[in-house]
């Protein structure tokens, strides 16, 4: 197999990451494992500063003490990647790139990193309504298996959205995971409250946002009703204006909603930003399941 993804996001990293940056986001990417990505060992009594999601309710009813699950760290991890999917992923972001391809470099930049660190990563999206699931293997043919078929999947035909793989997850997969969720503004905000509070009582969540292009300039497009948007439109202040105002009191919004879980969140406007917004993500979420 001809690694065409897998070197994209090599060059990718030693274009847009110094030597410094890189090691910062290999150190990013293992610090995450002092979360909750562990193996159940025992019971002991919580001291302050323990995560209360490992919190036993049950055995603290019967014992009388406030008790905590006692975790042994994994040699492997389990790295799952739920890629959005369908037209919306044909636009363009923020920075004028393919939102298909930004989300492809995002994700396969965490799958590189997890391969390095000796990880098995695994993927799952839906198409046509359907769950296409890829089991956690090693290796970088795995890796470029998954982020050449996904390529090719994501489609102007295609209506699928993410809430059905979010649910897929929480039906069929139980084993322990890190799910980074490769999405949009809209994908984001389509997610349950059930689903989200369901997935991250399990497993340690992240979202990457893949941004959306304002409606300005000379020939915006509007991919989902397959036509130019009138320059009467993009020539309009106000409308510029209440565009960016829907758009950043909705990210707000779900980003309040999200961190209540303990779901960390980015957003990447530009494949040349991915390493240093990763790094920015996995600190995060690091800071937030240590407090």
């Amino acid at each position: 197999m001809i690694m065409n993804y897998i070197t994209k996001i090599k060059a990718n990293i030693s274009i847009y990451a110094s030597k410094k940056t890189s090691n910062i986001l290999d150190g990013a990417y293992k610090s995450i494992y002092k979360g909750r990505s562990m193996n159940f060992e025992d019971l002991r009594e919580y001291v302050v500063g323990d995560n209360i999601k490992d919190i036993d309710w049950k055995a603290s009813a019967r014992s009388g003490n406030l008790l905590i699950k006692q975790f042994i760290a994994e040699k492997k991890h389990n790295i799952m990647l739920v890629f959005d999917t369908g037209k919306k992923m044909m636009a363009d972001t923020k920075d004028g790139e393919a939102k298909r391809e930004v989300a492809i470099m995002a994700g396969g930049t965490i799958a590189y990193l997890a391969n390095k660190n000796g990880d098995y990563v695994g993927a799952l999206y839906s198409k046509n309504d359907e769950i296409k699931f890829y089991p956690f293997k090693e290796g970088l043919f795995n890796i470029e298996r998954i982020l050449s078929n996904y390529d090719s999947d994501v489609n102007c035909e295609d209506k699928s959205n993410i809430e059905k793989a979010v649910e897929y997850i929480k039906k069929n997969i139980k084993r322990r995971m890190i799910i980074f969720i490769i999405t949009d503004l809209e994908g984001m905000d389509s997610i349950k409250e059930k689903q989200i509070k369901d997935i991250s009582g399990m497993h340690d969540v992240m979202i990457i946002n893949i941004s959306d292009a304002d409606m300005t300039g000379e020939n915006a497009y509007d991919v989902e009703n397959d036509t130019y948007i009138p320059k009467l439109f993009l020539q309009d202040p106000k409308l510029h204006e209440l565009e960016e105002k829907t758009k950043s009191d909705l990210y707000k919004k779900d980003k309040k909603r999200l961190e209540r879980h303990r779901i960390s969140v980015t957003t990447i406007d530009s494949s040349k930003n991915i390493a240093k917004n990763i790094i920015e993500l996995l600190e995060r979420h690091r800071n937030a399941n240590i407090r």
